[in-house]
């Protein structure tokens, strides 16, 4: 029973984990399609090119993902000891989530698979069926207001004050404007729905099986 229940934990780490380093990967391409979307490089007033964007872009998430980099710098854009701070923090939650992602995607993938040996799979359909509510509540209190979503997201998953950004002091931030942590923020919702869904769907098929 508790080993079961540690299997069924497992999984759904798993695909929360999963679902957010999809997103995070996907802001490769997300944004240089919001700068033009967006007009970012028209409305910071930056003096940078895209290319020098993108590659300043590049050396934050480089920063944010790699364990061995250990001093965020980035070419065009100065950063303040708070900023830096903050991408600290935000570089922790980067790398909590990977670790969770690989420590539990054997045993999300075994539980998966003896669900399929033993023709359990329907066992899914009830608990994909309430996950996939998640990113329905969430995206719709987002869409009811997201600036005070992103406040609380914020207020929850950091204990300081340090990701409220002085422009002046830490010009990145004017280049990474809330409609594109907003639109990340839809990313993982699809996502995380499209997986909850996948899961159900499979488990559909048993009962007509």
């Amino acid at each position: 029973m508790i080993r079961r229940f540690g299997f069924w934990v497992a999984l759904w780490l798993f695909v929360l984990s999963a679902a957010i380093v999809i997103t995070i990967l996907g802001t490769f391409i997300l944004y240089p399609i919001d700068v033009h979307f967006l007009d970012i490089l028209d409305q910071s007033n930056v003096q940078v090119t895209f290319g020098q964007l993108y590659a300043n872009f590049a050396q934050l998430m480089a920063y944010l993902h790699f364990p061995w980099i250990t001093t965020l710098h980035m070419t065009n854009f100065p950063v303040s000891s708070t900023g830096a701070q903050h991408f600290s923090d935000v570089k922790n939650l980067f790398l909590l989530d990977y670790a969770i992602l690989i420590i539990t995607a054997w045993p999300a993938w075994h539980f998966l698979g003896q669900l399929k040996k033993n023709r359990e799979t329907w066992r899914l359909y009830r608990q994909s069926t309430v996950a996939m509510g998640v990113p329905i509540v969430l995206g719709a209190l987002a869409l009811m207001g997201f600036d005070r979503f992103f406040v609380t997201f914020h207020e929850i998953l950091f204990r300081n004050s340090d990701w409220i950004f002085d422009p002046a002091k830490d010009p990145i931030i004017t280049v990474l404007p809330e409609d594109f942590f907003a639109h990340t923020f839809f990313l993982a919702f699809i996502l995380l729905e499209l997986i909850c869904w996948g899961l159900r769907h499979w488990a559909k098929k048993q009962f007509r099986a």
